[in-house]
């Protein structure tokens, strides 16, 4: 540092490159430029009152003031660069990564119970020759419930609770079955996926083989029922298809899902698009048929539906009735997955509690 006629000056300066010197952050050195160099800075106090001097003193003090500014910048400049410097040499240090040392592994995620049983099923069916189908969940009135022989008032739709959706206000909402049958109703959340199978009908000849798999939407929630869950409707039409066709496909396929030689029972029901049609009842996976809390004492558990394609359906499509038969079967995918993995609360599937699906990672 150069000599100066100004101790005070020098003074300052020296003050300057002291707290300079002795900064060991970035953060504290910018503290000290701030202090002395920041618009109201010592330094910078002093060129501003260089207007009050007498004009011959006025070029030699601000000549000074300058030459002690540039030596305190250029100091800190140096320390900057060196704390910099010593700064990333310290990251560098503490995130450095021994390649040579085994990997640590992370924890895999696991597919959803839900979406494991989905596959498990659209893999049997594509195995022994079935196409997968998809269609739109809000579905018009017509396929969801028209084309499959459940015209307007029939009590079926009841059964369905379905949710309607308003289109002139492009909204959804839960309505009474009095405004559901109104013309001012023309699209629903689909309650089962046969549309699709109506959709694939309208669009191919026979022979039709196919599985459809998607959301649906009912109102309805407690332990064994959501507002939204998961089916499965397969759709076989060919020529000479028969109920007996229809029980060796639902039988072998329970067998291979639940890895079991269940017995299997047919009890007639009914369905408005199937006829004749049934109830499909496995014994119990829980007590082997014995009789259990599970099964309600009975040794038997409800898994789907099913029937031959009535007719009216057929000729929805266009189909010719005396030349083609067909099966249709449906289940739910919730309760089969209940099932199979010994679930007793549906809402469990919902819950997204890390706990109970890591049990099945």
């Amino acid at each position: 540092m150069s000599e100066s006629n100004n101790p005070q000056l020098e003074a300052l300066a020296a003050e300057a490159l002291a707290e300079i010197n002795a900064a060991r952050e970035t953060v504290l050195l910018d503290k000290v430029r701030v202090n002395y160099l920041g618009k109201k800075g010592s330094i910078t106090q002093l060129l501003k009152a260089l207007g009050k001097l007498p004009g011959d003193e006025r070029a030699a003090a601000g000549a000074e003031i300058n030459r002690v500014k540039q030596e305190v910048q250029s100091a800190l400049e140096h320390q900057r660069v060196a704390l910099e410097n010593a700064e990333l040499a310290a990251r560098l240090a503490s995130e450095k990564i021994d390649v040579s040392l085994a990997g640590r592994g992370r924890p895999q995620g696991s597919v959803h119970p839900v979406t494991r049983t989905i596959e498990r099923i659209q893999m049997y069916f594509e195995q022994v020759g079935y196409a997968v189908a998809e269609g739109p969940e809000i579905e018009d009135d017509y396929h969801n419930f028209e084309a499959l022989n459940i015209p307007a008032h029939h009590p079926a739709r009841a059964m369905h609770d379905t949710f309607y959706v308003s289109d002139f206000i492009g909204g959804a909402s839960q309505e009474s079955e009095a405004v559901a049958s109104s013309n001012d109703i023309k699209y629903v959340l689909r309650t089962h996926t046969s549309p699709v199978q109506v959709r694939v009908m309208e669009n191919s000849e026979p022979p039709v083989r196919i599985i459809c798999p998607g959301r649906v939407y009912r109102c309805d929630s407690d332990l064994t029922h959501t507002p939204m869950f998961h089916q499965v409707e397969g759709l076989v039409v060919d020529e000479h298809v028969t109920f007996a066709h229809l029980k060796g496909v639902i039988q072998s396929f329970l067998k291979v899902f639940f890895e079991k030689d269940l017995a299997v029972r047919f009890r007639p029901s009914y369905f408005p698009f199937t006829e004749p049609s049934a109830e499909v009842d496995i014994a119990c996976v829980m007590c082997n048929g014995q009789g259990c809390r599970v099964c309600k004492n009975t040794g038997w558990l409800e898994v789907m539906g099913c029937g031959m394609v009535h007719p009216n359906v057929f000729s929805h499509v266009g189909y010719d009735t005396e030349k083609y038969t067909g099966f249709a079967f449906g289940m739910g995918v919730e309760r089969l997955a209940m099932l199979r993995y010994g679930v007793n609360d549906l809402r469990l599937f919902f819950d997204n509690d890390v706990r109970f699906l890591a049990q099945f990672s």
